[in-house]
């Protein structure tokens, strides 16, 4: 054990610079880190280090840590005075508060936080003006500081996992922000003030509730990708189409009945996922799209799709399984498609279609055996059928309880059938939710605690009994 001896010759080594001690078995930090008054880089991530010593302040060049995925679940007091640290990890470490003065550390410039158990950041963070890089996702946070809006230079902030349920319009000051993710939290809705974020090129809202994007979306020039899957969206604005760098649009899982005829405007647009929603139609002008290549409207309610579609002569995947097709535009066969689903079950990604005539319209269009398409039965969760089980009832307040308590039971067949049942049954449960592993991770740290103060007094109870001994003995 090197820490095991305060003259180990290790810590004489005082001009070291760089030092690399990931991922072994070691349980404690000594004091004598002081000694090392030149180093530059610190990586001790993934051991079993329990706590930091107050001493490591004296490692006053420390520009690089790394204290990720250690039993810690504070820092030193004097930690803040490390000023010359540039980058700090400390991922996973069980960290339930930073020290009130964490805004002295005045040349941060990365600062990561992750997988922690956080739930509020001091207001001193603001001070931290250099500050690129933020990443506090999945911890426990409720709010933010309306003072986050003065770190002016961060370009990327990872917000994700936590229980927000309101962002501070105070975000919108941070002009210099690339990239957002706030998905899977609790937000209702986004600040108007979203749209003053001008340099913003991805945006991370998935899983929240929110049921309308602001109007202010639209001033987002340089906005490439935007994902806002499982949320309860109802529309979007019509301002969309001014974001003209948009490359990537995920609003699978949603509640739109339409799309906005701005959305033709998208002329960057790559990539459209607008899966399991309530759409009944596509605007004509999507065939504006010119870029686009992957296109996937699957289990909406679609009757038809608009000739236009054929205009966006880059279009190689077409996915419209599980909608309310009577037949395709002949139009489509001037695309040189790759893919086009029209059922979950198709074999192939290309079938054979011919040529028939709208007995309404009178026009030339495309069928083929999986058109018109059939409707997905009421018992299936699935192509609509969401519906069923909440017109029914039986999706309730209690669906998630089922769910999260659900045993599958795997039977396996033996010769002898006069065993019992249980000798011939594997019980599997169902895998946990990343915040019960989360509560698991607490409770596992609150007995370790626990069994370390039982184990010192076992260690002092034993040392009376042999002190005991030897008196009984001696008498």
């Amino acid at each position: 054990d090197w820490s095991a001896c305060s003259a180990n010759p290790f810590f004489n080594l005082t001009k070291l610079r760089k030092l690399g001690l990931s991922d072994n078995e070691i349980q404690r930090l000594p004091g004598d880190i002081a000694n090392f008054n030149q180093l530059v880089e610190l990586d001790i991530s993934r051991n079993d280090i329990m706590e930091l010593p107050e001493s490591i302040s004296y490692c006053k060049t420390l520009q690089v840590a790394d204290f990720s995925g250690n039993p810690l679940t504070r820092l030193p007091e004097s930690f803040p005075e490390l000023r010359s640290l540039t980058c700090l990890s400390i991922n996973d470490i069980s960290l339930q508060s930073l020290p009130d003065n964490i805004g002295n550390l005045s040349n941060l410039v990365s600062l990561e936080l992750r997988e922690n158990l956080l739930t509020y950041l001091p207001e001193s963070l603001s001070q931290l003006h250099k500050l690129e890089e933020l990443d506090v996702g999945s911890n426990e946070l409720y709010n933010l500081p309306e003072t986050i809006g003065c770190l002016v230079s961060l370009k990327d902030l990872w917000l994700d996992g936590n229980q927000l349920s309101e962002i501070p319009p105070e975000l919108g000051s941070m002009r210099s922000l690339t990239c957002l993710d706030v998905s899977e939290n609790k937000l209702e809705r986004l600040p108007e003030e979203m749209g003053n974020l001008l340099s913003l090129t991805d945006l991370l809202v998935s899983q929240n509730l929110i049921d309308v994007l602001p109007e202010g979306l639209g001033k987002l020039r340089l906005l490439s990708i935007l994902k806002a899957d499982q949320n309860r969206l109802v529309q979007l604005p019509e301002s969309i189409g001014n974001c003209e760098s948009l490359t990537e649009l995920v609003l699978t899982e949603n509640q739109l009945v339409n799309l906005p005829r701005s959305m033709g405007k998208l002329k960057k647009l790559s990539n459209f996922n607008c899966d399991r929603n309530r759409l009944t139609s596509l605007p004509k002008e999507i065939g504006g799209c010119c870029s686009l290549n992957v296109l996937c409207v699957r289990e909406n309610r679609l009757a038809r799709i608009p000739p236009e579609l054929s205009q966006a002569t880059e279009l190689h995947v077409l996915d419209v399984s599980g909608n309310r097709l009577l037949y395709l535009p002949l139009t489509l066969t001037s695309l040189r498609l790759k893919a086009l689903w029209l059922s979950e079950n198709q074999s192939q990604p290309l079938l054979t279609f011919q040529t028939d005539v709208d007995p309404e319209s009178g026009e030339k269009v495309l069928t083929c055996v999986l058109l018109p398409q059939q409707p997905c039965s009421d018992n299936l969760a699935r192509c609509g059928a969401l519906e069923s089980l909440v017109e029914s009832g039986m999706l309730d307040d209690t669906w998630d309880d089922k769910a999260t308590n659900r045993m599958s039971t795997i039977r396996f067949m033996e010769e002898d059938d006069d065993e019992d049942d249980e000798e011939r049954t594997l019980l599997r449960r169902a895998t946990p939710h990343p915040g019960e592993l989360k509560n698991m991770k607490k409770v596992a740290e609150s007995i370790r605690k626990d069994m370390n103060a039982a184990k010192g007094l076992d260690s002092n109870k034993n040392e009376v009994n042999n002190a005991v001994d030897r008196v009984t003995t001696s008498v």
